[in-house]
Order: C-alpha cells, then structure tokens, then sequence
C-alpha cells in the first residue's frame, strides 16, 4: 500500500570520492581532539599496541573517539552531499 511512497521518499546516493574520505578524516581527526580534552581519565583500560602513536590514550578512549567521529563524519558527509558540495 505504501511501498510506492517509500520507493519515492528515497534519498538519492552519491559516490564514493577522495574528498568524502578526506572528510571522514577530518572528522575523525576533530573527534580525536574533542576526546584528548574532554575524556577525565584517558588511561584506564588496556593500552593501544603503539601507545605513543594515540597520545597515550586507553583503548576505549580511542575506540569512543573513533565511534564519535564516524558519527560526525557520517552527518558531515551526508549533509554536504544533500547540498550538492560533494
């Protein structure tokens, strides 16, 4: 019954490009950020194999700030792409 107004409400797709990866990143790299200065105890939990490398922070500090920018990366992308950037 209502399959054809679902079929119409489907958003448009969009390719893959370098410059969606290179939003990701960017997004990422800000989740990063916002997670070094506002995780209270970054080093609880088990230790990231190259510690140095993510600022010594713990494995589930990395991996929350990995999931938020994957949240904002996907917001970003999808936004810029409903209005025509990417």
């Amino acid at each position: 019954m209502f399959t054809h107004l679902l079929a119409a409400a489907a958003p448009s797709t969009f390719t893959w490009s370098p410059a969606v990866g290179m939003v990701m990143i960017a997004c990422n790299v800000l989740a990063f950020v916002i997670a070094k200065a506002n995780i209270e105890k970054q080093n609880e939990g088990f230790d990231m194999p190259n510690n140095k490398f993510y600022g010594s922070m713990s494995h589930g500090a990395v991996v929350g700030s990995q999931c938020l920018g994957h949240i904002l990366g996907m917001g970003t992308i999808l936004g810029l792409a409903s209005r025509g950037v990417l």
